[in-house]
């Protein structure tokens, strides 16, 4: 039994449509290799050989070389991330709080990130965001004692915030976008130790704004009577005299000591 087989030959129609079936395949694999979209909020670090090479690329349809360079999106939309913290305080009292940071890396700075830091995004918060942030509170906090902490804690914040962002851009990763704490826990006895000293200090407050409300009072009355001599005592006296009073003082600019005079009375 005998078997035909179809002989295709290179210069056959059968040979050219098969290398042009493995060129168009080639092109395009080639193709899909080269290209590739960088999302909105992310920018593309490309290594060539596994080193970082030219700058980060910006969002839309960019190029690389295929088999050659790889791409490694890093996001650089804000981030916010809670981080529940505790500390001593300047007289040795633990706290426990909440800081919640808001930061964003920088799109020019991914490329040097990869390189010294981080291969992906999901690695900057742990290993530039958190040391820093933890560093700052207990620098912060070992400052205060407790009671200025409670009474202050916006501002404290604030100062936080400062500190965060300062030790950041030693390094020029990211940018701090805000910082809130929130939370504070604090053993109950000191709570209410805190309660007592402030209601104390608002009451002293109260007592010296009384102080000095008398002591502006004793001041303008003082001025006032400097300032009454007989004929302003005798102007002010006719001025409310009904025309009932029976007594009237002598008239100023009299040297004697004249008596008063009666209306309407005996001599």
């Amino acid at each position: 039994m005998s078997t035909s087989f179809r002989n295709v030959t290179p210069n056959g129609p059968g040979g050219t449509a098969t290398l042009l079936l493995v060129l168009s395949f080639t092109g395009f694999l080639l193709l899909t290799q080269s290209l590739f979209i960088v999302p909105a909020g992310q920018v593309g670090v490309v290594t060539t050989l596994g080193k970082v090479s030219g700058g980060s690329r910006r969002p839309g349809l960019n190029f690389k070389v295929p088999f050659i360079q790889a791409v490694f999106p890093f996001d650089v939309r804000t981030q916010v991330r809670p981080e529940k913290f505790a500390t001593l305080t300047k007289d040795l009292q633990v706290i426990e709080a909440t800081a919640t940071v808001k930061y964003a890396l920088r799109p020019t700075e991914a490329g040097r990130v990869y390189s010294t830091i981080a291969y992906s995004d999901r690695e900057v918060y742990p290993r530039i965001i958190q040391p820093s942030l933890l560093k700052a509170l207990k620098s912060v906090f070992s400052q205060y004692e407790l009671v200025t902490i409670a009474s202050k804690w916006s501002d404290i914040s604030e100062l936080v915030e400062r500190t965060v962002a300062d030790e950041l851009d030693k390094f020029d990763y990211v940018d701090v976008r805000g910082l809130d704490l929130t939370g504070l826990e604090i053993a109950e006895e000191y709570r209410a130790a805190i309660e007592q000293k402030q209601i104390a200090e608002q009451q002293l407050l109260r007592a010296q704004t009384e102080v000095k409300i008398a002591e502006q009072e004793a001041k303008r009355y003082e001025t006032l009577n400097s300032s009454l001599d007989d004929r302003v005592l005798f102007k002010l006296f006719l001025d409310k005299w009904n025309g009932q009073t029976q007594v009237v003082p002598s008239l100023p600019g009299n040297k004697s000591s004249n008596p008063p005079v009666i209306v309407g009375g005996r001599k």
